[in-house]
């Protein structure tokens, strides 16, 4: 027997059956009985804004697939770029396939010269990066006008490989003149985490030697971030998107939202809270000052994870292998323990909190020596695959441009009032 739902409209007695598919029902079945009358669901907890073939969460069980391909399995044996051939493509490249998607990448990593000289050196000296992000991946949409033929393949493509190639070069450039560092070109005999912290870090050596480890930690970490369903910004990337808006201006849309505190500045709150406790010792208070009310328990729990969050998971044992190489982050032993008391407490146990990603990863960050303001900006690196991805799903599947509606609260109809009569 089919799953369904059966409504009724109390003030007419008329009722329909709606069928549930793939775990949702059909508004649209629901407006035929009820024409005018809209779900009230603020901030869209309970909306499936679209169908997505992408990524698949299982918040209760803890679980994270793209494409269907578990996200522990990707993190130990995959790399970035075929990370994001997989999430574009829907499936694993080839060796062959693999190794142009590669090749497309590198030989795109380089910025227009009027990008750097006349745009972001145009910047404030002490500019947020992120800031100058978004303003550098809105202004190559002038740079590439042809990215606006947005139903050519080959165009889609191309702007594809530009992004993905090119944010890391930007995101580098931003970092090294707020800190007053010369700009450094892209190394093409590198691969794409090895030319990142090769621009963010080198300083006079002919070629930057990166070490495996830290390599090794960028992929894992940009892997982790690549897409995680609708999240503020994916779905911020699809509205802007469904105006049929070129994909620089739909990625820098995306990355403003990233910009937000709320969505790309979690780990910084994380590390800020384990500063504020100060030593292994103090974590005990802390805990009982949280369940008290009178602090916030940062990194724990998740808008979507009702279980340990796997990521979360990956990047604890990702921090021992990058604290080899920098010393060990002494926040590390407080997050530790943090973790073990809260996870010992039915306090949060009873309402699944559990460590998210944001709670390790800000410390490999710091351990790396990426100041705070630079989070968000590895964030909108790692994430453009997945916006690409949805971006492109959407377009795919000629979704109408995004027109929620709203409960209109205000007033009735009411005459206007000359100046003189107004109180």
């Amino acid at each position: 027997m089919p799953e369904s739902v059966t409504i009724t409209d109390n003030r007419t007695g008329k009722s329909a059956e709606i069928p549930i598919k793939e775990g949702g029902v059909s508004a649209a079945e629901w407006s035929k009985l009820l024409p005018g009358i809209w779900f009230y669901d603020p901030a869209f907890g309970a909306t499936a804004e679209c169908e997505s073939s992408i990524t698949f969460i299982d918040g209760d069980a803890g679980i994270l697939r793209y494409r269907g391909i578990p996200i522990e399995q990707l993190a130990e044996q995959s790399t970035y770029l075929e990370v994001a051939y997989l999430l574009l493509n829907g499936e694993l490249p080839n060796k062959e396939q693999l190794a142009k998607w590669t090749h497309d990448v590198t030989q795109h990593s380089f910025i227009h010269e009027n990008v750097r000289k006349r745009f972001l050196e145009g910047f404030h000296y002490d500019a947020h990066p992120m800031g100058m992000l978004v303003s550098a991946i809105a202004a190559l949409s002038t740079f590439y006008p042809d990215a606006k033929d947005i139903f050519n393949p080959e165009s889609r493509y191309l702007q594809t490989v530009r992004l993905i190639a090119k944010m890391p070069t930007i995101s580098a450039a931003a970092h090294r003149f707020s800190v007053g560092m010369p700009f450094v070109y892209p190394d093409n005999e590198l691969s794409f985490a090895e030319n990142f912290l090769s621009m963010m870090w080198k300083v006079a050596e002919p070629h930057y030697k990166a070490d495996p480890r830290l390599v090794h930690a960028i992929e894992v970490l940009f892997i982790l971030h690549a897409d995680h369903e609708q999240n503020c910004s994916t779905t911020t990337m699809r509205v802007v998107g469904s105006s049929h808006a070129d994909p620089y201006a739909s990625t820098a849309s995306a990355i403003a939202a990233l910009y937000g505190p709320r969505h790309g500045g979690a780990n910084e709150e994380v590390l800020r809270m384990l500063n504020e406790i100060g030593s292994v010792e103090n974590v005990p208070a802390f805990v009982e000052s949280v369940k008290a009310g009178k602090g916030l328990l940062y990194g724990f729990g998740h808008r979507v994870y009702k279980n340990y969050d796997p990521r979360a998971k990956i990047v604890q044992k990702v921090a021992y292998d990058v604290f080899e190489v920098t010393g060990k982050n002494p926040l590390l032993d407080i997050a530790l323990k943090l973790e073990e008391v809260a996870l010992a407490d039915d306090y949060f146990i009873s309402r699944r909190l559990y460590p998210n990603v944001d709670f390790y990863s800000g410390i490999i960050y710091q351990a790396m020596g990426f100041p705070v303001e630079m989070f968000p900006v590895l964030f909108a690196i790692a994430r453009t695959t997945g916006w690409l991805a949805h971006w492109a799903e959407s377009l795919e599947s000629k979704a109408r441009i995004a027109r929620p509606r709203q409960i209109y609260t205000g007033y009735d109809e009411r005459p206007y009032v000359p100046m003189a009569k107004r109180s």
